[in-house]
């Protein structure tokens, strides 16, 4: 078995909760496309990096970017988005307020 991907920033449990978003349902981490770092959150990013978020951009949605903290799957950007914020893998439920942050992870 593989080692649990490193998750970056303000990680209060082993499920990617963070010190910004911490419900039972925000169990998503996101690999950040201008560092190529899993973050629970933009927030956990901006207070970790020195550069700006960029999104990712339509052509690459179907890379792995996704973590469900959960049960540690990875998923990309499409099978994210089409998922009804629920893990494709394990059906955890996810956080239905992360969709008022996708126009900051994700070219629309």
């Amino acid at each position: 078995m593989s080692s649990p991907l490193k998750i970056f920033g303000q990680i209060v449990d082993e499920e990617t909760r963070c010190v910004h978003y911490h419900t039972s349902k925000d169990v998503v981490a996101i690999k950040f496309y201008c560092c190529r770092t899993y973050y629970p959150c933009y927030k956990c990013h901006d207070e970790t990096c020195e550069h700006p978020i960029r999104r990712w951009p339509k052509t690459k949605f179907e890379e792995t970017a996704i973590l469900c903290g959960h049960c540690q799957s990875q998923f990309s950007i499409n099978t994210y988005l089409s998922a009804p914020f629920t893990c494709p893998h394990c059906k955890h439920a996810w956080n239905e307020g992360c969709a008022l942050h996708y126009h900051i992870y994700f070219e629309a």
